[in-house]
């Protein structure tokens, strides 16, 4: 079994700490850094060689202007920003463009787009 690789870079501890609870206890997923700042991500990315990028959603629902460099230099990555004030979570990865799905703003859905398994957010009525 092949481990996926997780780098946690959330401006906001307690997301943090609660990202890296919901996943740490996952025996096919590894925590390999946390980290508060987006001035770090650069670092931690070359240091940890992570497959996954957590960070959070920008205010506009967009993904954050470092993560689209991010996806350039190393279309490899995939990238899942968190909004928990808004109950929003989306998957970005790279092809020839910058791509996203809208995802379960849920434990259950991130652990579904680490390993591959994309469904559509359910819609709240």
């Amino acid at each position: 079994m092949s481990v996926i690789r997780v780098l946690v870079a959330n401006r906001h501890r307690l997301v943090r700490e609660l990202i890296v609870a919901s996943i740490s206890d996952q025996p096919d997923i590894q925590v390999v850094q946390e980290i508060e700042h987006e001035s770090e991500v650069e670092d931690a990315i070359d240091r940890t060689q992570p497959d996954f990028l957590i960070v959070t959603l920008d205010r506009n629902s967009g993904l954050p202007e470092f993560c689209n460099l991010i996806l350039q230099k190393r279309p490899q990555m995939k990238i899942i920003a968190i909004a928990p004030d808004r109950n929003v979570t989306v998957f970005y990865w790279a092809s020839l463009q910058v791509k996203s799905h809208p995802i379960e703003a849920s434990e259950a859905g991130v652990l579904d787009a680490l390993r591959g398994i994309v469904r559509p957010a359910a819609r709240i009525q």
